[in-house]
């Protein structure tokens, strides 16, 4: 009678412990470079130093504008202020005066 004999192969031990691999690998890929991993919190925080140094500036011009506008407010209108505003307004300046120009302010 005649047998047949199978060589005992090693592949089928190899084979979960090689889709654990790849399913560790697949998913520590995607939690550091993912939507919502630490890659993306650290741009997140530096984006949003950049928006709160863009606030502050705003910020900062806001109340420059304010203080501006309380000085032309009724009862407290300062004339050098009002006369500033209608000649920068009206582009207009007196014969006997110098006019110094200023470069426009860059962002």
């Amino acid at each position: 009678m005649w047998t047949r004999q199978h060589k005992q192969r090693n592949t089928g031990r190899l084979i979960i412990p090689s889709l654990c691999v790849l399913f560790l690998a697949y998913f520590g890929f995607h939690a550091y470079h993912g939507e919502f991993g630490i890659y993306s919190k650290y741009r997140l925080q530096a984006r949003t130093v950049e928006l709160q140094a863009q606030l502050d500036a705003v910020k900062a011009r806001r109340i420059d504008f304010e203080r501006r506008v309380q000085l032309m407010h009724e009862g407290t209108l300062e004339k050098d202020m009002l006369d500033e505003q209608a000649r920068k307004a009206l582009n207009l300046s007196q014969p006997d005066e110098i006019t110094i120009m200023l470069p426009a302010p860059t962002k």
